[in-house]
C-alpha cells in the first residue's frame, strides 16, 4: 500500500558532531519517557505535521476501535500523547484477521493522507480507491524513496504472503513509480533477482547526482533512473546480509556543502547463509555487530567498504539522523532473525531474542574506531523487536513504538504485542533552546533567505548547524526517504536573524516537505516545516 503525508509520498507495506561549547551538558541527560498507549501496534510511523505522527499496523485485532471494528491506522498527537483512530479499508497484509473480516487486500493499494493543518488532527483523512488508484503489481515488503522530480520510486517486494524468505516464483523483482512512469509498466531489475532470497525491504537512497544507491542482501548497486542501468558495487564485507528477513539497517550520512559527498552506513544484520531453511535457524544465533561504510565517489568505490563494530550485535536495529549530524542506533535483538515463528526455537513467537535496550550514538566525523558510544545513554525495559518503529519528531526527540513478533495481537507470550509508546529525549529537551521564530512557507533551490531566530544567552554560538531534513518513514528496520542536508548559514551579530542558503538542486534534496532544525553548541531547536520547491504535484522540474 502507498501513502502520502502532507504531500509526502511513502510506500506502506506492511543526523559532523560539533564539539560545541564544553559547558553544555551532554549525553548523561538522555532519558526514556513512557508517553502512553498507541492502541495499535505502530509497526509503521511517519511524521505528518509539526504535531502529529501517523501509525499503521497490519489489519490485526488491535484494541483501538473505529466504526465497530479494530483500527489499524491512527494519529498520535505529539503534544498530548492522545491517539485518534483512522478508518482504513486497505490492509497491508493480504490476509484477513479477526476483528477485521471485511478488509480489502492492500498489496496493490495506495493510500493518500490528505494535508493536515489541525494540530490535533481533527478532520484529517485518508483517501483510498483501489479501483482507480493502485500499483502496477502486487508488492508486499517493498521500499520507496522520493526522487528528484518529487515522485516515488517503489522497489522490490513479493507478490504473496511469505513466512520468511522471498523466492523467485513470487518475487516482485521490479521497480515502478508513483505517479507512474514508463506507461505504468514496472522495470525489471537484475539486482533484485540476484539478491534473492533475502532481499525484502531493500535499502535505497537518492544520491546528489540524481542516481540511486541500493543495498539488498549483501549486494549493492548504483541505479540510473533515466537509463535503468545498474552499476554493481562491492558486496558488504564478511558475508553480512542486511535486508529482511536478515535485517540490518542503513542510512545516508548527512550531506554537507559545498560538495555534498555521499556516504552510506550499513549496520547490523546477520552473516548466516541465506540458503539455510528457516526451520534450521535459531533464535539464539548471534546477529552481526558489523557496521560498513562506503563513500560513493569513484575513489571511494575503489576503496570499498570500511568496517567498524557496534558495541553489540543487532538484528532489526534502526539508524536515525539527529539534527547535529550524529546517527542514533536503536532497537533490535542481539540474536536471531526477523519474521514470526519460523525458526526451530522461537521465543514465544519471536524469531529473535536478547533485545538490545540501550541505544548508541554514531559520530560520522570521529576517527574510525571512535565513532560509536553509549556513554550516558539510558536503558529502557521495553523490547523493540519485529514490527517496531522509531522516528525523529519536530520537537527534536525520538518517538519509539511498536514491536509485535506475533501473527496477531497476543498478550500472553514473551515478546507480546507492544502498545506502549516512549520518547527518547536528548539533553537539550530540558534546556533553554534556540528557536526559528518563523520560516518561509516555500524554499527554492539555491535560494538565500533570512529567518528571525532567538538564541539563549547561555549559548556562546561557537558552532552553528542548520539541517534540512526529511524525517522519513519508519518500518522494518529502515527509514525510507530519511535525509539530512546541512545548509550554509550566517548568524547576525545581534543573534536575532539567520541567513541560510538552500540546497542547490533537486538531486541534493528532492522537492517536497521538510523540516529545518537549528543547532547551536549542540543544542537543537524545534523543527520549522517548509516546502522545498514549488509544492506542485510530481513530477516536477527545476
Amino acid at each position: 500500500m502507498l501513502s502520502l503525508a502532507f504531500n509526502v509520498l511513502s510506500v506502506l507495506s506492511t543526523v559532523l558532531l560539533s564539539r560545541g561549547n564544553p559547558l553544555v551538558p551532554r549525553a548523561s541527560q538522555w532519558t526514556f519517557t513512557e508517553k502512553g498507549n498507541s492502541g495499535i501496534v505502530a509497526l509503521e510511523s511517519i511524521i505528518v505535521s509539526p504535531t502529529l505522527a501517523l501509525f499503521f499496523d497490519r489489519a490485526s485485532d488491535d484494541p483501538l476501535q473505529i466504526d465497530g471494528h479494530s483500527a489499524w491506522g491512527a494519529l498520535w498527537d505529539l503534544q498530548t500523547s492522545e491517539v485518534t483512530a483512522l478508518n482504513v479499508s486497505l490492509g497491508g497484509d493480504p490476509r484477513g484477521f479477526a476483528g477485521n473480516p471485511d478488509i480489502e487486500p492492500g498489496n496493490m493499494g495506495i493510500r493518500i493522507f490528505e494535508p493536515c493543518d489541525n494540530p490535533a488532527g481533527v478532520g484529517c483523512t485518508l483517501f483510498e480507491d483501489p479501483t482507480t488508484l493502485h500499483l502496477a503489481e502486487k508488492r508486499w515488503y517493498p521500499s520507496s524513496i522520493r526522487i528528484p522530480d518529487g515522485s516515488l520510486m517503489i522497489i522490490g517486494g513479493i507478490h504473496v504472503n511469505t513466512d520468511f524468505y522471498n523466492n523467485l516464483t513470487a518475487a516482485a523483482n521490479t521497480i515502478e513509480f508513483f505517479p507512474p512512469k514508463d506507461g505504468g509498466v514496472p522495470r525489471p531489475s537484475a539486482f533484485l533477482k540476484r539478491s534473492l532470497p533475502a532481499n525484502l525491504f531493500p535499502r535505497a537512497f537518492l544520491l546528489p547526482d540524481g542516481k540511486v544507491f541500493m543495498v539488498a542482501n549483501n549486494q549493492s548497486i548504483i541505479y540510473d533512473i533515466d537509463t535503468g542501468d545498474e552499476r554493481i558495487l562491492p558486496d558488504l564485507p564478511n558475508g553480512v546480509r542486511v535486508t529482511n528477513p536478515l535485517d540490518g539497517s542503513a542510512i545516508l550520512l548527512p550531506l554537507s556543502p559545498p560538495d555534498f559527498t555521499p556516504e552510506v552506513l550499513v549496520c547490523g544484520g546477520s552473516n548466516v547463509s541465506d540458503s539455510i531453511p528457516p526451520d534450521q535457524l535459531s533464535s539464539q544465533t548471534p546477529a552481526s555487530d558489523q557496521c560498513s561504510r562506503i563513500t560513493l565517489t569513484e575513489e571511494g568505490i575503489q576503496k570499498g567498504w570500511a568496517v567498524e563494530k557496534m558495541l553489540e550485535a543487532r538484528v532489526m536495529p534502526e539508524l536515525v539522523h539527529l539534527p547535529n549530524g550524529q546517527i542514533l542506533i536503536i532497537n533490535g535483538g542481539g540474536t536471531g532473525f526477523a519474521a514470526i515463528a519460523t525458526v526451530f526455537d522461537p521465543v514465544g513467537n519471536s524469531n529473535a531474542d536478547h533485545p538490545v535496550f540501550t541505544p548508541s550514538l554514531y559520530t560520522p566525523t570521529a576517527a574510525l574506531g571512535e565513532r560509536i558510544s553509549n556513554k550516558g545513554m539510558p536503558t529502557t525495559d521495553i523490547a523493540r523487536l519485529y514490527h517496531s518503529s522509531v522516528t525523529l519528531t519536530p520537537q527534536g526527540n525520538f518517538l519509539i513504538a511498536g514491536s509485535n513478533p506475533n501473527a496477531n495481537t497476543n498478550l500472553t507470550v514473551k515478546f507480546s504485542s507492544e502498545f506502549r509508546v516512549e520518547t527518547l529525549d536528548p539533553p537539550f529537551m530540558t534546556m533553554a533552546r534556540p528557536s526559528i521564530v518563523s520560516a518561509p512557507t516555500k524554499v527554492g533551490f539555491g535560494q538565500t533567505f533570512t529567518v528571525p531566530v532567538t538564541v539563549p544567552s547561555s549559548l556562546k554560538a561557537t558552532t552553528i548547524q542548520v539541517a534540512l531534513m526529511d524525517l522519513g518513514f519508519s518500518s522494518h528496520a529502515f527509514h525510507s526517504s530519511a535525509r539530512l542536508v546541512f545548509m550554509t548559514s550566517t548568524l547576525s551579530k545581534d543573534r536575532r536573524s539567520l541567513t541560510i542558503t538552500a540546497p542547490p538542486n533537486r538531486n541534493v534534496f528532492p522537492p517536497g516537505p521538510a523540516f529545518i532544525f537549528l543547532t547551536i553548541d549542540d543544542v537543537t531547536s524545534t523543527g520549522a516545516r517548509v516546502m522545498v520547491g514549488s509544492g506542485a504535484p510530481p513530477p516536477q522540474t527545476d
